[in-house]
């Protein structure tokens, strides 16, 4: 007999909850809130809006479904099931935070606090749950897969994201590396500094020392964020993909030149099949996707890590 689906509702401790954690109690933390400019009635409205939100998800949840819970801090450590059906209740951050824990489970994002969250990824709202389950478990319902990019060091370890991957030195600092895209089967290459069809210097497959303050490979979904500023800033010829394009782009940030280091290999496009891999020329190096540093690989001297387009995808419910 197969199991009956099991909705896992994931949240986050509201800002209400986490000034009541620092402060004790109500009083202390209006007061601390006060002493900045700021109310904590609003800060309690929002907190109710988001415990309503949840109340009203899980009484969505048919009665004949198993049901598990679990917060943002304890993803890391939360085992998520074939058969699980995903219900994000907060914000869009929220579900990139998820993502990276699943293997191809539907996700279902709800919007707690409309207007004031984006709502690219939290579509819909609690009120529609019931329907929005149906549609997750029936044949043919409408998904969208969202490209992810991961993360393979050579030990084994991996990272998924569904924005982006930053590699880099673990404080603010210089770290210092050999990079050099792999090119797909039966393609040449793009992974250059904006040229394409060339390696941008690094032809040969031995690719480029480099000294920077990190690398950062993202996908569409994150191309509203960190990587669109990195974009912007450069220029060029490449195009930001969308959500759904099995493509990435990387850049290189503040890379610095010297006469054992080189700025040749900054920025450049990842195809489905193509890789960035970089090799670890400093005492450490820290791997982390989506800004949760947290759960980062720790990569030391000699070590190297292969950057790509996951098989895995997001399938948010549309």
């Amino acid at each position: 007999m197969s199991l009956a689906p099991r909705a896992v509702l994931v949240h986050r401790a509201t800002e209400y909850e986490e000034l009541l954690a620092r402060h004790g109690t109500h009083g202390q933390a209006a007061f601390f809130l006060s002493s900045r400019g700021r109310s904590l009635d609003e800060v309690a409205r929002r907190h109710h809006r988001a415990h309503r939100a949840l109340a009203d998800v899980a009484s969505a949840v048919p009665l004949t479904w198993r049901r598990s819970r679990v917060e943002r801090a304890d993803l890391d450590r939360f085992l998520f099931a074939p058969e699980d059906v995903v219900i994000v209740v907060g914000q869009d951050g929220l579900v990139a935070n998820t993502a990276k824990y699943l293997s191809g489970q539907p996700v279902v994002g709800i919007d707690t606090d409309p207007g004031r969250n984006p709502g690219v990824l939290v579509r819909h709202r609690a009120r529609d749950t019931g329907a929005l389950l149906r549609s997750a478990t029936a044949p043919g319902g409408r998904v969208d897969e969202l490209t992810m990019v991961e993360a393979v060091a050579d030990d084994g370890q991996r990272l998924l994201a569904l924005n982006e991957i930053y590699l880099g030195p673990p404080g603010h600092q210089t770290i210092r590396y050999r990079i050099a895209p792999e090119a797909g089967r039966g393609d040449a290459g793009r992974g250059g500094a904006g040229v394409p069809g060339t390696h941008g210097g690094a032809a040969d497959g031995t690719g480029e020392a480099q000294a920077s303050s990190g690398v950062l490979v993202g996908t569409g979904t994150g191309a509203t964020g960190w990587l669109r500023s990195l974009w912007q800033e450069r220029g060029g010829p490449l195009r930001l993909p969308a959500p759904s394009d099995p493509r990435l782009l990387w850049f290189v940030r503040e890379a610095w030149p010297s006469p054992v280091t080189g700025t040749s290999l900054v920025a450049g496009e990842l195809g489905r099949g193509e890789g960035l891999r970089l090799t670890v020329e400093s005492d450490r190096m820290a791997v982390f996707g989506d800004g949760m540093e947290s759960d980062a690989l720790e990569l030391t001297w000699g070590q190297s890590v292969r950057l790509g387009v996951s098989a895995t995808s997001l399938r948010l419910t549309a």
